[in-house]
């Protein structure tokens, strides 16, 4: 089984709750301060709503926080990474990471206009939103940001294989695509 998921910016969780229990019929599988998930089975969906005020603007501006897919198992993730580096797009991947009140194994991509991919499964609950966790990432296009900086992520890389790196993270663990930050490479 896999399932999309949305994660959405919203003003106010609780009222984002109310709309969303009577939009999809069901309860929020985990709810926590500022943060509420939804596992909807029709149709497959996992729907996460992270409130943050200064992000979401009117209408549609500012209420994506990160796109993923959710899969089963850690082994699905790693076919999701070679897949995806196959195909020579940049990559980071973040084992036994905390995300969204969750341990989690995920890889990490950017659409060309900067919106983040997760293809992630989930191992564990956990106590906290986010922690910061070393990545790796993989060549492919573009650059990445490493401790603040631009880094371009090149055919070196590539043949060196990956390089652990601390990534600048979003509150809520999404890496920011490099070209989000600043222009560069």
């Amino acid at each position: 089984m896999s399932r999309v998921q949305l994660a959405l910016n919203v003003r106010d969780v609780d009222a984002a709750v109310d709309f969303y229990r009577k939009l999809f019929g069901v309860e929020p599988a985990k709810r926590r301060p500022g943060y509420a998930n939804f596992a909807i089975a029709v149709p497959p969906l996992k729907l996460v709503l992270i409130e943050d005020p200064d992000a979401r603007g009117a209408g549609v501006a500012g209420a994506l926080n990160h796109l993923g897919v959710e899969v089963e198992t850690s082994a699905e993730v790693g076919a999701a990474t070679q897949r995806l580096t196959g195909q020579g797009l940049a990559t980071l991947t973040q084992d036994a990471t905390s995300c969204c009140y969750a341990v989690q194994d995920k890889v990490w991509v950017h659409d060309p206009d900067g919106a983040p991919w997760e293809v992630y499964t989930v191992l564990a609950d956990a106590p906290h939103a986010t922690t910061t966790t070393t990545t790796t990432t993989t060549a492919g296009s573009g650059c990445t940001t490493v401790d603040g900086q631009c880094v371009p992520v090149d055919a070196t890389a590539a043949t060196a294989g990956a390089v652990a790196r601390e990534v600048e993270l979003t509150t809520h663990g999404v890496p920011v695509a490099a070209s989000a930050v600043r222009s560069c490479c």
